[in-house]
């Protein structure tokens, strides 16, 4: 008898709504983007689709820049196991930030394993408003960006 493969696939990442975790409803994406601002409260993670997968163990992991707690000690990664619900299932990964915010800049990388196989993973660079990239500062449109790139090519 042949085993049945799962099938994963990120289906959304970026900024989504406040999660509630008391509810099954997942957060709805507000923003698609692996660039993520650092201001308090935003949450930020993907969602992953899960086929024929049902029963098996699931392993996620929230890896974040080297973000000390009231001690100065480094956090360690944020992980945990379930079991996947279905055959057909959808499932948030995600994080917020909170105060200060200095030290949550960086990349937070986050996974998702199945029998010891990363299935799902994506990294979120958390930057300072001021650290803004050009296009996001400047909200150029990509005629502006295709033309700056031109002009960059020849030393202008």
């Amino acid at each position: 008898m042949s085993k049945l493969k799962f099938d994963v696939s990120v289906i959304y990442s970026g900024i989504f709504t406040k999660w509630d975790v008391e509810s099954n409803a997942l957060p709805r994406l507000l923003k698609s983007t692996v660039h993520i601002p650092a201001e308090i409260d935003i949450e930020f993670g993907f969602i992953a689709h899960i086929k024929k997968a049902k029963n098996q163990k699931l392993r996620y992991c929230i890896y974040h820049p080297d973000i000390p707690d009231e001690n100065d000690i480094i956090r360690p990664p944020f992980d945990g196991e379930l079991y996947v619900e279905s055959n057909d299932w959808k499932f948030f990964i995600g994080d917020t930030i909170w105060a200060p915010l200095h030290n949550k800049v960086g990349n937070w990388r986050m996974t998702l394993e199945l029998k010891g196989r990363v299935i799902a993973e994506k990294t979120f660079k958390i930057y300072l408003p001021d650290d803004l990239p050009f296009t996001e500062k400047y909200n150029t449109t990509q005629d502006e960006q295709k033309i700056a790139a031109f002009w960059k090519k020849r030393g202008l």
